[in-house]
């Protein structure tokens, strides 16, 4: 009877084995050997010649690629605790019993994810532009010469994450799924042990929403190495204002596409992942310190 649920469990999820294996594991693998060879599979100069390490070593003294990893690391050490703590912020207030007409507040924060990505770009552009409904607003305050947002390169960063809190309404669903799993005996038990709101935030909430906090900075973490849409959309991915826009995954995509370099490009790709593997074992090596599961060993 085993031996047979587990051919029909096979079966069921055979269509999805045969895409990981086609459309994933493959081209994985096909990446990982094209590191290791010289290829030009497009134009008239085309070869496919084994070269051993040499793109590896080609990297190491690379410095565009070392750039454009310090331009994400540094986007990325602004960008990450933004990214946990506003949505977190967002969703404990939604969460509040003392708020009016919960739903619609929810509804609200959640609209603009289902907007294409691309459009809502497009769209801060406008707002963030010298004249436009940001800078309106800031000379309010009397503020005579607008900043610009995306073309100053020390606010550019601010301007990337405030682009990027647009689409935090999947993060505020999952972390209100964390706080709705938090018993709430406990909030009883702490009222009647005389625990305020700071008290009960600080050891019941977070600590019990610890593994929906680890979730969303694993993928922040990898997100973040990632990032390549909004400035590809913002100035086709030519590094301005003054370079502090040539993230590594820019370069990546242009050794794949402009340069027409795939080999290289392939490298580019397995050092982000590499990098971003390390960096997910160094997290799951500290979770034990910090990361609560209900019903654990510890």
């Amino acid at each position: 009877m085993e031996r047979r649920e587990a051919q029909w469990g096979l079966l069921f999820i055979s269509p999805w084995l045969i895409g990981l294996a086609v459309f994933y594991a493959f081209p994985i693998v096909a990446s990982l050997l094209l590191t290791f060879f010289d290829a030009s599979l497009t134009g008239a100069d085309r070869r496919f010649e084994f070269i051993g390490l040499d793109n590896w070593i080609r990297f190491f003294g690379d410095p565009q690629a070392w750039n454009s990893l310090a331009v994400t690391f540094r986007f990325m050490l602004i960008a990450l605790p933004v990214g946990i703590f506003v949505p977190l912020s967002v969703a404990l207030i939604l969460n509040s019993k003392a708020l009016m007409a919960p739903g619609t507040f929810r509804v609200l924060w959640f609209l603009p994810y289902v907007i294409p990505f691309v459009a809502g770009i497009i769209g801060w552009t406008g707002v963030m532009g010298q004249n436009g409904p940001l800078n309106t607003l800031i000379s309010l305050f009397g503020v005579e010469e607008p900043p610009l947002w995306v073309n100053d390169p020390t606010l550019i960063y601010p301007a990337l994450v405030l682009i990027g809190i647009w689409g935090i309404g999947s993060a505020i669903v999952i972390y209100l799924s964390g706080l709705g799993s938090v018993p709430t005996e406990l909030y009883e038990a702490a009222t009647v042990d005389g625990a305020g709101w700071w008290a009960s935030l600080r050891h019941i909430t977070l600590p019990m929403i610890t593994p929906v906090i680890f979730y969303s900075l694993i993928l922040g973490v990898a997100g973040s190495l990632q990032y390549f849409l909004v400035p590809q959309v913002l100035n086709g991915g030519n590094g301005t204002p003054e370079g502090t826009t040539s993230f590594f995954n820019i370069y990546l995509f242009k050794n794949f596409f402009t340069y027409q370099d795939p080999s290289y490009g392939a490298t580019l790709a397995w050092v982000l992942f590499l990098i971003t593997l390390g960096l997910s074992l160094i997290l799951f090596g500290t979770q034990k310190r910090w990361v609560y599961y209900a019903g654990g060993d510890k």
